[in-house]
């Protein structure tokens, strides 16, 4: 009996259907006569509600003196207010069915907070005492600042970390961004008066935005946070100091020393630009085909091809005033100088020459996809309008996000690669074991040497 003819071979990959439209429920943006910026976006999906409260001051705030004391007040402050106590705080949200964490980056630091609708009131409430009455407690503050030091122990063994702290040491110097963590010592040294300083300087509502999404009127949302919010002081607050960014006169390597490391840790990286340029996108399309999606050009060659390494990936970073571009793997020891090769080929081909339609597409819809994946919950469209608002994009910004990288050419991929990929004056990080990567790296540059504690060998 003669078979039937198939169309299409059984492994065959189906085309991907047409793109969904999003369905932009309408956002309420208001200011309080305090200066607290409001966004709020009803979702009635879920009988849930989810909120940020931004300040926008970070860890760039106090780097020069005290490096990481943004985040180790917003931890703090979470610990206690003058009406409750760290249990109570804990039995409240239990009792609301909600969640609350707080923290910092360097240019923000935030509450987050999750719970049912019905419970709107309490939360909104609890979350106004952390903003303007955090008590932060003694012992909490010596807890939390142990934690820490335990934390940053960790990760001076930390490959990863390591790679982190230098690269963005050498492409920022002195400036703020060029410091990511506390030494061991400076967490030590932080003192109670300082976290309650940055909190009375920082936490203003001239300084905060209040993000919410969830099953709420928006009107009856903004009443609410008017009666809970609206008496807060306003009084003027310090920018983070922006001094010059060192000069990076060409490609340099820098070796970690970590004996005994059983692979290195490779970081790569030159500073490029902001969200709000108008070659991000460009930037960002040239950076997912590039190593920042898993079907990129990276992990085909050093970890499908080669099987160099298991995860490697590139990433384009936007600060609220500098940016940088950033290539990273952790790779056996043998082969080191072979991956850093293969990484210039691969950023040196998308340097030269277009990249063709079908990967174009490809990206393109990776990128669409993405960004409609991350509206799908109420903290992923939370997370999306805070960025927009922070950063002061335009007002359709998001609404207008996926047409515009659908528009977007080979020729936009490749100037982005030729001004942001820069292979010429790209910084190189190592770090493992000297003995076994020392003479690998100097194929690239006579490599500057360092401990794991930062300390020039």
């Amino acid at each position: 009996m003669a078979s039937t003819p198939r169309s299409e071979s059984p492994t065959a990959v189906p085309a991907l259907a047409p793109a969904r439209p999003v369905i932009w429920p309408p956002r309420v943006h208001r200011t309080l006569s305090n200066g607290l910026e409001i966004v709020l976006v009803e979702s009635h999906t879920i009988p849930k509600l989810t909120g940020e409260l931004f300040f926008r001051s970070g860890n760039a705030v106090t780097a020069a003196t005290a490096p990481g004391l943004a985040d180790m007040t917003a931890t703090v402050a979470r610990t206690g207010t003058q009406r409750r106590s760290s249990r109570a705080i804990e039995e409240d949200l239990r009792r609301m069915g909600a969640d609350l964490s707080s923290g910092a980056g360097a240019d923000t630091s935030v509450i987050s907070f999750a719970g049912l609708a019905e419970f709107s009131n309490e939360l909104l409430s609890l979350v106004s005492e952390l903003a303007q009455q955090a008590s932060f407690p003694e012992d909490e503050f010596e807890r939390e600042r142990r934690q820490l030091i335990e934390g940053l122990r960790i990760e001076r063994t930390t490959p990863g970390f390591l790679a982190s702290e230098r690269l963005r040491r050498v492409l920022f110097g002195t400036h703020p961004y060029g410091t990511i963590s506390p030494t061991e010592e400076q967490a030590k040294s932080y003192r109670l008066e300082q976290l309650r300083e940055f909190y009375r300087q920082h936490y203003r509502p001239g300084n905060a935005l209040l993000v919410m999404v969830g099953d709420f009127s928006p009107q009856d949302m903004l009443a609410q946070i008017e009666k809970i919010f609206g008496s807060w002081p306003s009084g003027p607050v310090e920018e983070a100091p922006d001094p010059p960014l060192p000069e990076l006169p060409g490609r340099r390597v820098y070796l970690v020393h970590l004996p005994d490391s059983v692979q290195t840790q490779i970081a790569i990286g030159n500073r490029a630009i902001t969200r709000k340029h108008p070659d991000w996108l460009r930037l960002t399309l040239a950076n997912s085909i590039y190593g920042g999606a898993f079907n990129s050009r990276l992990v085909m060659n050093i970890r499908e091809d080669k099987g160099y390494t298991y995860s490697p990936r590139s990433g384009a970073h936007p600060l609220r005033r500098h940016g940088y571009f950033s290539i990273g793997a952790a790779v056996r020891d043998d082969v080191v100088a072979a991956t850093l090769t293969e990484i210039f080929y691969e950023v040196d081909r998308m340097r030269s020459t277009p990249v063709g339609e079908e990967e174009l597409d490809d990206a393109r819809s990776y990128l669409t996809g993405v960004f409609s994946l991350g509206l799908a919950t109420q903290d992923g469209l939370a997370g999306q309008l805070a960025t927009a608002t922070l950063e002061r994009l335009p007002e359709d910004y998001l609404e207008t996000y996926r047409e515009r990288v659908l528009k977007l050419t080979a020729a936009d991929v490749l100037d982005a690669a030729q001004k942001y990929f820069d292979s010429a004056h790209a910084q190189i990080v190592v770090v493992g074991d000297r003995a076994q990567i020392e003479a690998q790296a100097a194929q690239f540059g006579a490599p500057e040497v360092y401990d794991a504690q930062g300390n020039r060998i």
